[in-house]
């Protein structure tokens, strides 16, 4: 098949084109010109820039492609952004850009047999926040409380109000894995004996390991899936010292000065970094979105109609995917430093 991966650069993107090459797709990485292209060094990938802010820009590159090769049979759409400093950047960069590829495929007739969103569990919000806990499911009425989940969710109801237009969405809870940086933070911040908790009430979250959420999305390509959205994790829950515990045995148990903060706290130190960011123009790791995330006490979903209708059999519980993934974190570093050490040592004595 032809597939186009958007936001091949990125963390789950990159993944996707390997998974794609390995399987004998003809695969295309869309890609900005600032890209960083260091996970989409093979020779096989095709390499496409797409404008999602200009239509008469898209509409000529979407024209070329078609011109020489027809369409896509597959096009995975990764790209969004998770964290902006305007919350209308949300809005336009994952709403009104995915919809404006959605209307020029549409348009020029270019429409493949499946376009998949990537979208997230956050379109629906805190729900069943009442212990104890249920999973949430796709009957429930979506809350989304974050504006990284409200602009993905507008954007699934755009898709759905396309009944002749092939969507298939994807909804998956925290995603780890190597490549990712918003773990590695976490990681590294018990790897110098502090771990933050937020919120002293029961916290049930549930993760995906990147190579499961690649394994539904291909197991859903074979199977020619559309109309449809699915929840996916690992098919386990944990509590919020779950991730903490298993990465401190990963790491060789180093002490840890665990520091529970009320929501409250969280709530003041995310306005703070709020006003930061505003005034320094640089995107924080913590900001009012993701004290959202982290004061939501349930993070459970239903996953039984992914394993029902496309046989998904997750490979990785947390215990498997950390240690795979602090081992790549390990081997990034080396590499790091094996490379300063080259630019020093061939500096001009």
């Amino acid at each position: 098949m032809k597939i186009l991966i958007t936001g091949a650069s990125g963390f789950i993107g990159s993944h996707m084109v390997e998974q794609a090459l390995q399987l004998g797709h003809k695969v295309w990485a869309a890609v900005r010109p600032t890209s960083n292209r260091k996970y989409l060094t093979d020779e096989r990938i095709h390499f496409i820039e797409l404008d999602y802010t200009d239509g008469k820009v898209l509409q000529g590159q979407l024209q070329d492609f078609a011109r020489e090769y027809g369409c896509w049979d597959v096009i995975i759409h990764c790209a969004g952004a998770t964290r902006c400093l305007r919350h209308s950047d949300f809005y336009t960069i994952n709403y009104e850009g995915t919809r404006l590829l959605v209307d020029m495929l549409m348009a020029l007739d270019i429409v493949p047999r499946q376009f998949i969103f990537m979208s997230t569990l956050g379109t629906y919000g805190p729900i069943h926040e009442a212990p104890p806990y249920q999973p949430i499911r796709d009957v429930d009425t979506p809350n989304p409380n974050t504006h990284y989940g409200r602009s993905k969710r507008k954007t699934e109801e755009y898709l759905m109000s396309l009944p002749a237009f092939p969507y298939l969405i994807f909804r998956p809870t925290g995603v780890y894995g190597p490549r990712d940086k918003d773990y590695q933070i976490l990681v590294n911040g018990i790897r110098h004996h502090t771990e933050l908790a937020l919120g002293f009430r029961r916290q049930e979250i549930t993760f995906v390991y990147v190579k499961d959420l690649v394994q539904a999305v291909f197991l859903a390509i074979a199977k020619g899936v559309t109309h449809r959205a699915y929840f996916v994790t690992d098919g386990n829950v944990y509590t919020s010292h779950d991730f903490g515990h298993i990465v401190r045995e990963e790491l060789g148990r180093p002490f840890v000065l665990r520091l529970t903060l009320p929501l409250w706290a969280g709530r003041v130190a995310a306005l703070l970094c709020d006003g930061i960011a505003r005034l320094t123009h640089c995107r924080l790791t913590l900001n009012s979105d993701k004290y959202r995330i982290l004061s939501q006490r349930n993070w459970t979903c239903d996953i039984k109609p992914l394993i029902e209708e496309l046989d998904y059999s997750p490979q990785y519980d947390l215990q498997r995917g950390v240690a795979e993934t602090i081992q790549d974190y390990a081997s990034g570093s080396i590499s790091s430093a094996r490379r300063a050490r080259r630019r020093v040592s061939s500096l001009p004595m």
